[in-house]
Formats: structure tokens, sequence, C-alpha cells
């Protein structure tokens, strides 16, 4: 499966609807920062993605770099300088954080209408109830659901394996299939004989972060398999010195699976776009919300 062309298409529209949307009087310019803490080279390169991307459709982007050492005020400080900023539709707060800071602490600071990766606690409830809609989807697994969509993949009734149940990943992309009325079942370090599990699945997404766990033999014949993996590997024969790689050993599974993603270039590239789709979605909320007679 393709998330480079899908990803492409997506982008598409988001570019057309801003550069229409551009022309009605006081439609503000869609912006979106990003916060990072550390340098790791998955961040760097996943936000040098997501800032181009953001060019290519029109959007403005704002960053902010801290270092490893930021304290907790530090952070929580940026944020709100980003909460704050009314040319800021979208906020992103690049994952993993340092250990010694609790993820949950740092995303509840976003605001509401801002938090466009729908990790704040309040959006993840909200997907987890059914009577409740978040205001936004967690990217990630909304880039799953999208490929699965738009690659014609039935979601409903089937059983779904998820390895891995990361507040950020794993989670929220087992309550979103939920939602679409598949079958879940959640694999983690404590499961027994995940292999035999990962093996009932029709679709089985892999979310832990340890490359190539996914062998052969935990894969279904014809089942469809999400990757969304992204793991640094040594490699001599590179220039870096090390490429990527996903949960799935790909060139085990490509010879069992119906479909896959391939790491890079699956998942990865729609996360991207749904990224840029709901810091427009934010933007066309407050533009509506400014127009709505009193």
């Amino acid at each position: 499966m393709d998330g480079r062309l899908v990803a492409q298409e997506i982008k598409d529209d988001i570019a057309e609807t801003i550069r229409t949307g551009g022309a009605e009087v006081g439609f503000a310019r869609p912006g979106l920062a990003v916060l990072q803490v550390g340098d790791s080279p998955q961040s760097q390169a996943y936000i040098h993605n997501l800032r181009t991307a953001c060019t290519e459709v029109g959007i403005k982007s704002f960053a902010s770099q801290l270092p490893e050492t930021a304290t907790l005020q530090a952070i929580i400080q940026a944020l709100r300088t980003f909460n704050g900023d009314e040319s800021v539709h979208g906020i992103v707060v690049q994952l993993p954080l340092p250990k010694k800071i609790r993820p949950e602490t740092v995303l509840q600071e976003i605001s509401l209408e801002k938090d466009v990766d729908g990790l704040h606690p309040l959006n993840l409830a909200k997907l987890a109830l059914d009577d409740f809609q978040p205001s936004f989807v967690p990217c990630t697994s909304r880039a799953c659901l999208e490929l699965l969509t738009r690659y014609k993949f039935q979601v409903e009734r089937r059983k779904v394996v998820v390895i891995g149940c990361s507040n950020a990943v794993g989670l929220p992309t087992a309550l979103l299939l939920e939602r679409h009325n598949a079958t879940v079942t959640i694999v983690d370090k404590h499961t027994p004989k995940p292999a035999e599990i990962a093996r009932t699945a029709d679709i089985l997404v892999a979310a832990t972060g340890n490359a190539n766990l996914v062998r052969r033999n935990w894969i279904k014949p014809g089942a469809v398999v999400i990757d969304i993996g992204m793991n640094q590997v040594k490699d001599p024969s590179s220039e870096e010195g090390f490429r990527f790689v996903g949960d799935v050993c790909y060139e085990e599974a490509e010879n069992v699976a119906t479909a896959i993603t391939p790491v890079p270039g699956g998942v990865g590239p729609i996360t991207i776009a749904m990224v840029l789709s709901n810091t427009l979605l934010a933007a066309q909320r407050r533009d509506h919300a400014k127009r709505k007679p009193l």
C-alpha cells in the first residue's frame, strides 16, 4: 500500500481548499506549530517532512526546539505561547519526550481547539466513549483507517489485532477501528503467545517500536498488515550510517500478506497529511466561529 501516493492526493485537496478559501474575506491562512524536545534522528526527520508538507499546501509552520534537558516549566511555557498565538491553529508536540517528562502532563496543556494530533487526554477519552466525538482523531490512527478505506479493505466485522498499546498510537488505533465495527484485540508485552494471537488477524497493526519484531509466522495468509513502526538500525552501506525499518520484517511479510505498508513510505506520509487536514479543520472552525452571528 503506497502511503506516499495516498498522502499526495490528500495534500492536493488541502492545497486546493486553502487556495480557494484564501479568496474569502477574513479567511486566515492555517498555521501549525511543532514543539520538539531533544534532537533524535527520527524526530528530526518527521518534523522536516512535516514542515516541508506545510509549505507544499500553503500552511504556515512554526517550530520551537528545546534541549533534552529542558524543564517541564519551559516546555509548558512554550506551549502556552503557541496557545495564545492567533496565527497558530494547530499544535503538535513531537513524541517521545524525555523520560523524566510525563507526556500526559504536557499534552493536557494544549488548547483543545488546537490539539490537531488528537492526543490531549480529553480527546483520547472521548474516542473511547460511543456517545462522544473527539475534537480531533489522532493522526496516526486516522492514517491507518484512511489507508484501509482508500484501498477498499473492509474494516467492519473484521478481526483486527493491534500489537502495542501506547496512548499515542496503539490504543487510539484500536479504539478508532472498534468505532468502525471491527473486533479488536490488543497485544502488549504482557500478552502470552503473541504470535498465535497475531495469526488470527484479518488486519494486523504493528506499533511497538521494535525493529522486525513481527515475522512470517505472526501473519495469517492473506491478512492486511499495517506497519506503524519507525526504527533506526545500523547500516554501514548508508551515507548516514543507519536506515529506518518497521516493526514488521517486510521481506517475510510480503510473501504472506495480501497487502502491507512499507517503511518508510507507508503510514508516515499519511500521518503527516492527517496533521495538515486537522490543522485546516481547526482554521475552518475558528473562521466559522468568527463569522457566526451573535
